[in-house]
């Protein structure tokens, strides 16, 4: 079995190794090219990698996880604001950020700020750049984490040795192609994903006796099967679990869910496939098939972790170690043929790796293309400018590998607080530059630091009140960041005559 599981696990890699090698020449001829593709993606490729980008290994770990321990709630609610979000992101901010970032000359979002409000000793780009990497790393760590459980669970080896063995993989194939490269894997490994989904919801259901079954057996668990409750697991003192009285999901616990949506706003690696779609008219079908790919791979995500406590009701006796997370890959290890079993366990994979490929290269570009580049040699080449990126890509990836280590973590709170941190940094300052003129640059440094500082200040001290501040931190930090860019722009002087041509430029288009 093992033998099999590697096989299909090592022809999926070379694929991906092979894309890599496949654009490599024509990455390397440029910054533009490598950064942002040379804006030449198609509608598929745009769509389709934005989504596989974002996603990561929760999709197919974190989500399933959550919802097999405590029902739809959490979970359904997550889903709910992450679909409505990717929904207005692409019909709001998509076609303005193609324009403007082309009317400024952007390749990297803090590049876009920076030129936007054209400012000349860089604050708000080394502030950005630096936010990315404080909250990029750990964001990778837990794409490195999906693929040290996997690899774990798989071949029952030591998880910590596996998360290195991904790491190397992951930056050897992200030094090959850049973003033209990672773009059109990552368009392959959304169909990976996507296909694995569907296979495990479809055999699980199978296997479980058919939707009535699980539907009837999921109703004996209280709260289980409810947007408006929430099942109690406990663990026995002989190990089981038993379920106590069913738990009201309060107006704090769904706004939170809900408030997911708003990260969309600030995710670089979605907006920067804004930037690179060929044409703006071809965004109308990327929001399309963004849609039904996520409200379908959410679906079957969480309805997974359902069937999953179903069929393997005591497979899993705590949540807090991270234990849950790996339903997907018992499900598809236990239910499936080996070398079947190893395809789609590459969704996992597909789903990490479209991720970190993506978190690595934007962190790696913030310090070589806006920092070195735009602050520190401005004369530099391009081939110093290749050369800073890859000893970045080095750094970042040893520290996100610290980060993975230590298999009891949980990836879902991991990707919760980085979501927060990237949404409420740019998000509202993304929001303003677009669609008000009046923004200015002291409103955006003050609302970018922010809603950096809020988030973490947040959530290691003011939710631990308890109460309404238990709110997921985004929300506020988001809401807070708003205000500063508002208050700040109305306190300080107008733009200059040339910023307002540029945004006068832009809204003519």
């Amino acid at each position: 079995m093992n033998i099999q599981y590697l096989i299909s696990i090592a022809v999926y890699m070379a694929a991906v190794i092979l894309i890599g090698l496949y654009f490599a020449k024509r990455a390397n001829k440029s910054t533009d090219n490598y950064f942002l593709g040379g804006r030449s993606l198609g509608p598929w490729v745009s769509a389709m990698s934005a989504e596989a980008s974002d996603m990561s290994g929760w999709l197919l770990m974190g989500l399933p996880g959550l919802a097999y321990w405590s029902g739809l709630a959490s979970a359904g609610w997550t889903a709910i604001g992450l679909a409505l979000g990717t929904y207005f992101n692409w019909l709001i901010v998509s076609r303005r950020l193609r324009r403007y970032s082309e009317q400024v000359g952007a390749i990297t979002i803090p590049d876009f700020f920076s030129r936007r409000f054209h400012e000349k000793h860089k604050v708000l780009l080394v502030i950005a750049s630096l936010l990315i990497i404080v909250f990029f790393t750990p964001y990778a760590g837990s794409c490195l984490m999906a693929c040290g459980k996997l690899f774990a669970q798989l071949f029952d080896a030591e998880y910590d040795h596996m998360v290195i063995v991904a790491a190397v993989f992951v930056l050897v194939y992200t030094f090959l192609g850049g973003f033209l490269a990672e773009s059109v894997s990552d368009f392959m490994q959304s169909i990976v994903m996507f296909v694995a989904l569907i296979a495990v919801f479809t055999v699980g259901i199978a296997n479980a006796g058919g939707i009535g079954a699980v539907i009837e057996n999921a109703k004996e668990i209280p709260g289980f099967l409810s947007l408006l409750t929430s099942a109690d697991p406990q663990t026995a003192a002989d190990g089981s679990v038993i379920f106590g009285k069913a738990q009201d999901v309060g107006f704090i616990t769904i706004l939170s869910g809900l408030v997911w949506g708003l990260g969309y706003f600030g995710m670089p690696q979605v907006l920067l496939r804004f930037m690179a779609i060929r044409d703006e008219k071809e965004l109308k079908l990327s929001r399309r098939v963004a849609m039904i790919w996520v409200v379908i791979s959410l679906a079957a995500a969480i309805f997974i972790g359902c069937i999953g406590r179903v069929l393997y009701p005591t497979a899993y006796t705590t949540y807090g170690a991270g234990q849950t997370e790996n339903i997907f890959i018992l499900m598809t290890t236990d239910m499936l043929p080996a070398l079947l079993a190893g395809l789609v366990c590459a969704g996992i994979l597909a789903a990490s790796i479209s991720s970190s490929d993506s978190y690595l290269l934007i962190s790696a570009s913030a310090v070589a293309e806006n920092v070195f580049h735009g602050l520190i040699k401005k004369n530099a080449t391009e081939k110093q400018v290749m050369w800073v990126t890859r000893i970045v890509l080095i750094i970042i990836m040893v520290i996100a590998a610290f980060v993975a280590t230590g298999e009891n973590q949980v990836i879902f709170t991991i990707v919760d607080f980085a979501w927060a941190g990237l949404g409420a940094t740019f998000g509202p300052l993304m929001i303003f530059s677009l669609f008000w003129k009046r923004t200015t640059y002291e409103g955006a440094v003050a609302g970018m630091i922010t809603g950096g500082v809020t988030v973490i200040v947040w959530n290691f001290f003011i939710s631990k009140l308890g109460g309404i501040f238990e709110i997921y931190e985004l929300g506020p930090a988001f809401v807070l960041s708003s205000a500063v860019i508002v208050i700040v722009s109305l306190l300080t002087a107008k733009p200059s005559a040339e910023i307002e041509a540029d945004y006068d430029a832009v809204v003519a288009k």
